[in-house]
This record gives structure tokens, C-alpha cells and sequence, in this order.
């Protein structure tokens, strides 16, 4: 420790106090020998101890306060105990708790900043947390999502937009060995509130008969639009109408939104 860090420190005070351990005495004493400014502050501190016990009551046991003053003696010649005013020792005690309530009041003020630094951190590592898991699962929609449009036993049918809505478009995703079918709806305007996406498999001949195969349901929270239905056996076209909630028997076709032939 360089002689400066000692002087603010503290541990010079400790050293005047006599509240050091024998090695650490020796320590500063050679220090102060050969260091003037570390000598001078010891002295220093001697002095203010000296004089502050001699205005109140004393803070030091009359030991401490002796060996400090015979130190002091030694070094310097006879020390004069000082007697100042009432007036005087009154404003070193007014100054005295003025200091302290500053000193408690900073103190609170940095306790509060570290609480409170503590607490965006947590915030923050919450949040990184949350948005973590969130991508970790945004991540295998898309991998999923990139599973299935791969996949060469998938049959892809297109499906365009009809007259309610010309600028509609889906796919659908049908393997035709294990019947599983996925409808890629994200061409589809966001269905109105109270209304549902409703996917038929249709067979043309030979009469058109129309078969629910599943709702599109949580449209919005569907960030991929790609939505499992039920395993289609057989089908000659595939269709989407926009149903009431909860879905149709039969497809409404004046809601009809997109259709396609296999």
C-alpha cells in the first residue's frame, strides 16, 4: 500500500487509537519513519485527539489518551491541554451531529441507488429471460414450419382467393401415406372478431361433397400461420370459408375465401 492510500485509509487513525494488531504497529511506525508526510499526519491526528478530549467529554480511555499525549510530548515538548469556551465546544458538538445526519443521510441515499440498481438488474435478467425462452420457442415453429414445406412426401396444394376476398391465398400441406395435413394461412386477412377460418376437404364428383377437416383457430397468437387439421383420407380439392365461431356443418359459400384442386 503506497504511504497516500495509508493517510486515507483510515488505519492511521487505528494506529493512534492503538487498536492494531503488533505487526501492523511496526508497520506503520517504520512507515512513518521514513515517510515525512505519513510522520505529520500521525502527528496530526494525535493533536486533534489531544485537544478534542480535552474540550468534552472524552471518547478515549485515559490510557489511550495518555500514551497519545506523552507520544506527542516526546516528540514535540509539552503539550498545552486546551480549555476553549463553552460557546466553542458547543458548536464542535452542533457540527459534530451536523456531520453525522449527513454523513447517515448519504448513506441512505447510496443504499436506496444499490437497491434500486439490484432491482433493474433483476428486471433486466427477467426480461432476458422471457425474451430467451420466447425465441427458443419462435425458433422451433420455424423449424417445424420448415420441416413440413421440405418434406418431399408432402402433396402441395395451392389455393386461391375467390370472389369475397381475391387476394387470398393458402397451402395446403397433405401427405397422402400417413393422411397428416397442414394448412399454411398466412395469405389470410385476420378473420374478423366472433369469426373462424374453416378448412373442408372436398370431393368433386359425383356431386361436390364437402368434409370439415378443422378450425383455424388462434389466428393472431399463430405467428408461423401454420395450423395442424385433422388427417384427410381422401380428398379432389381443398377449400377455406369464414364460419361464425365454433365452425359450420356445412360450408357457407359466400364466405368462401380460397379453394384449390389437388
Amino acid at each position: 500500500m503506497e504511504a497516500q492510500e495509508y493517510i486515507e485509509s483510515g488505519i492511521l487513525e487505528l494506529y493512534v487509537y492503538g487498536l492494531l494488531s503488533e505487526k501492523e504497529n511496526i508497520e506503520i511506525a517504520e512507515l512513518a519513519k521514513n515517510n515525512t508526510n505519513v510522520d505529520e499526519e500521525i502527528i496530526s491526528i494525535e493533536k486533534a485527539i489531544i485537544a478534542l478530549s480535552s474540550s468534552f467529554s472524552p471518547f478515549h480511555s485515559v490510557e489511550n489518551f495518555e500514551k497519545i499525549k506523552a507520544r506527542l510530548e516526546l516528540k514535540h515538548g509539552k503539550v498545552v491541554d486546551m480549555k476553549p469556551t463553552t460557546k466553542w465546544s458547543q458548536y464542535v458538538g452542533w457540527a459534530a451531529a451536523v456531520l453525522l445526519l449527513l454523513g447517515l443521510g448519504y448513506q441512505t441515499m447510496e443504499l436506496t441507488k444499490t437497491k434500486e440498481a439490484i432491482s433493474t438488474v433483476g428486471n433486466e435478467k427477467n426480461k432476458i429471460q422471457r425474451d430467451y425462452a420466447y425465441l427458443g420457442q419462435e425458433n422451433k415453429e420455424i423449424k417445424k414450419s420448415l420441416n413440413i414445406v421440405r418434406d418431399i412426401k408432402n402433396t402441395g396444394v395451392t389455393l386461391g382467393g375467390q370472389a369475397v376476398s381475391p387476394k387470398s391465398f393458402a397451402k395446403v400441406y397433405w401427405n397422402q401415406e400417413t393422411k397428416t395435413t397442414y394448412i399454411d394461412a398466412a395469405g389470410l386477412p385476420t378473420p374478423p372478431k366472433g369469426m373462424v377460418y374453416q378448412v373442408w376437404s372436398l370431393k368433386l364428383s359425383p356431386v361436390l361433397t364437402p368434409t370439415s377437416i378443422g378450425l383455424l383457430d388462434n389466428f393472431e397468437s399463430n405467428s408461423q400461420k401454420i395450423f395442424a387439421v385433422s388427417q384427410t383420407d381422401s380428398a379432389e380439392a381443398f377449400g377455406i370459408t369464414l364460419e361464425p365461431a365454433g365452425g359450420s356443418p356445412t360450408p357457407t359459400m359466400e364466405q368462401l375465401y380460397t379453394l384449390g384442386k389437388v
